[in-house]
């Protein structure tokens, strides 16, 4: 791929067109590339912020809540003078001002059967900063479906994961055949987590991003991350397709119109 870059391009991405593993088409790759981002709250706020800086030139931020001060003490595309504004809106306000080589396009809508179509439609990879696990196994079913890669994250308290979800490998499915019953994992809300957690979770989700729309290194394709930040410990297990995943594997469903996403999110092949 070949993209003119004017002067303003080389100055802003200097230190990524001096590396071999990047350079000037590496640049237009990422520029050319569609990214969509689901969720705007902990995990989605780096993710975007950086996804942004490094010039993903078209992004589309999804989210369905509203900016409260909480918030604020870890989502940080968000300010004080946000508050009460739609999230998906005020994180895009943010990249604008960070980067104009950058198309934002906010969407103020839970993503569901209805639309999950829609939002995913075009895009190159799909990030993962959801807070739900209906929404995350849809994501999942979809993706695999449409043969979208897809980077998966989650939060609590101290603790954080990551795994990276390709069209040929394991699905979230292979990792987690169902959801956990209803109220047995509590939210943020409950807990608490702590502020800067979220910003490394969703940094690696960024990377894994990169990783994929420049085609290089290794992505944690089969590959669970751990993250204790009270250890400052990583960890990472490997996990392997379900030759009997109802997703992706042999004489699984093909749609997610039969699927129902309430409680278990199972799917059942009988």
């Amino acid at each position: 791929m070949t993209l003119s870059l004017d002067a303003t391009q080389l100055d802003r991405y200097s230190r990524h067109i001096i590396m071999d593993e990047v350079g000037p088409e590496g640049q237009g790759r990422l520029l050319s590339s569609r990214v969509v981002v689901v969720g705007a709250g902990g995990l989605g706020a780096p993710a975007i912020q950086y996804l942004a800086a490094v010039g993903v030139g078209e992004l589309v931020v999804v989210d369905d809540d509203v900016v409260e001060r909480s918030n604020l003490q870890r989502q940080v595309v968000h300010r004080d003078d946000d508050v009460g504004t739609p999230k998906a809106e005020s994180a895009a306000a943010f990249v604008r001002g960070l980067n104009p080589d950058v198309s934002v396009e906010p969407v103020e809508a839970r993503v569901d059967k209805s639309n999950v179509h829609e939002v995913v439609a075009g895009a190159d990879v799909v990030v993962d900063a959801s807070d739900n696990f209906p929404t995350r196994y849809l994501l999942n079913d979809v993706c695999r479906f449409e043969e979208i890669p897809l980077v998966h994250g989650a939060i609590y308290k101290f603790e954080g994961q990551a795994t990276t979800l390709v069209p040929d490998g394991p699905c979230y499915r292979c990792l987690f055949p169902e959801a956990p019953e209803p109220g047995t994992v509590p939210d943020c809300a409950t807990t608490g987590v702590l502020g800067v957690l979220p910003g490394t979770v969703g940094c690696i989700q960024a990377t894994e991003a990169m990783k994929l729309l420049l085609d290089e290194g290794d992505a944690l394709d089969g590959r669970l991350l751990f993250y204790d930040a009270m250890d400052m410990t990583f960890e990472t297990v490997p996990y392997r397709k379900n030759p009997d995943c109802p997703v992706c594997g042999e004489g699984g469903v093909d749609s997610i119109e039969d699927i129902d996403y309430v409680e278990s999110c199972a799917i059942s092949l009988d």
